[in-house]
């Protein structure tokens, strides 16, 4: 990513001991995702590094509105209304402006719209379940949804996801992309989820929870949750696309 202004020195250390290994077999599809030869590190090309970018044009009226990008005239989705937001932040505390931030997640009884979803309950006709906004000045993002549900998924006997929502922030450039999961502060699936059980560090996972800000609940309409994203150094979130590297 890059700030509004040059960089002039070093960046801040990754600390690399937070991300699980890539094979863990507690995680069933890590068996045949994971690398089975050396890895080879390639340079970016400059197509990569420098374009195509995102237009800021491409942002519609309702894209950070999940309960109302979707729906039909005068209707909302079904569920809990919740506001999520906070800052991409880079590793000194300072806001990225100008971040495409892309969220996408299952409706309130935890299914995806999407073909190729097995989980028998029921689509929300009014819900699509993903939206886009650009950071502001100050690195700051929001955007209105339903809270998702938990959902079972094939791992093992009676594995179930948590809560959660995706993201993607991208820079300025193709290959500038990082892809991470936030979850909701005091739901007991978290820490017995077996993707989130092969990151070793806890409190990389701390790290993927956002808690209930109710300074900025809205009363009588939604609950907030707070989710900063943290590009670089020791404090970096967690992504699952960048396991080294700047």
């Amino acid at each position: 990513m890059k700030n509004a202004l040059p960089e002039t020195g070093g960046f801040f250390a990754r600390d690399r001991a937070m991300h699980p290994p890539a094979l863990t077999p507690g995680y069933k599809t890590s068996v045949l995702r994971s690398p089975q030869r050396a890895l080879i590190s390639l340079e970016g090309t400059k197509s990569e590094v420098t374009g195509p970018v995102f237009g800021h044009n491409m942002i519609n009226e309702f894209d950070n509105d999940l309960i109302v990008n979707y729906a039909k005239p005068g209707e909302m989705a079904i569920g809990q209304r919740i506001l999520v937001h906070g800052r991409v932040l880079d590793e000194r505390g300072v806001g990225v402006a100008g971040a495409l931030v892309e969220f996408w997640q299952a409706n309130a009884g935890g299914r995806y719209r999407h073909k190729k979803e097995t989980y028998l309950a029921a689509l929300d006709p009014n819900f699509g379940g993903f939206g886009r906004c650009v950071t502001d000045e100050n690195g700051y993002y929001w955007f209105r949804t339903i809270k998702p549900g938990p959902y079972p998924w094939p791992n093992g006997v009676n594995d179930w996801r948590p809560a959660h929502i995706h993201f993607s922030i991208f820079g300025h450039g193709f290959a500038q992309r990082l892809i991470t999961q936030m979850y909701f502060e005091g739901d007991p699936l978290i820490w017995i989820c077996p993707i989130v059980k092969t990151i070793p560090d806890e409190e990389a996972i701390k790290r993927l929870v956002a808690p209930l800000d109710m300074n900025n609940t809205i009363p009588m309409d939604m609950r907030a949750y707070k989710f900063d994203i943290v590009l670089r150094g020791r404090r970096s979130t967690f992504f699952e696309n960048r396991k080294e590297g700047n």
